[in-house]
């Protein structure tokens, strides 16, 4: 679920205060993906603050996944960013001798604890050869 959704799923138009704490969830957890991504990225030999600048931030995933500078592109293609957003997470596990369910799960579909696992965790960064 992107942060989006969940954005949308939380916030309400009413008075209760509801769209209030649904900016504070999508904060937090916005929050806890920037923290846990700046610490992957150090573990990977980068730049840590790439964290917190949203399109370098994906060419440095890239460059972890060992993957091309022009794949940058094919994420402004509607659908084909779905696929490459996939190869990059199962990528950047494989370089942290993680398995492909982790790379779905963890990395992909549940991003903010995969980082935090890979970030905070004994996950070592290997560079993946092609």
């Amino acid at each position: 679920m992107s942060m989006a959704t969940l954005f949308a799923q939380t916030t309400s138009t009413d008075s209760s205060g509801g769209g209030m704490v649904g900016w504070i969830i999508v904060g937090a957890l916005v929050l806890l993906e920037v923290i846990a991504m700046w610490r992957v990225f150090e573990k990977a030999k980068q730049p840590g603050w790439a964290a917190i600048i949203p399109i370098y931030n994906l060419y440095i995933q890239l460059k972890i996944a060992n993957r091309p500078g022009w794949w940058l592109l094919l994420y402004l293609i509607p659908l084909v960013n779905l696929v490459v957003q996939v190869v990059v997470a199962l990528d950047i596990a494989k370089a942290f001798g993680k398995s492909t369910v982790f790379g779905i799960f963890g990395l992909w579909l549940f991003s903010f604890v995969g980082y935090l696992m890979l970030g905070y965790g004994d996950a070592k960064y290997k560079a993946i050869k092609r």
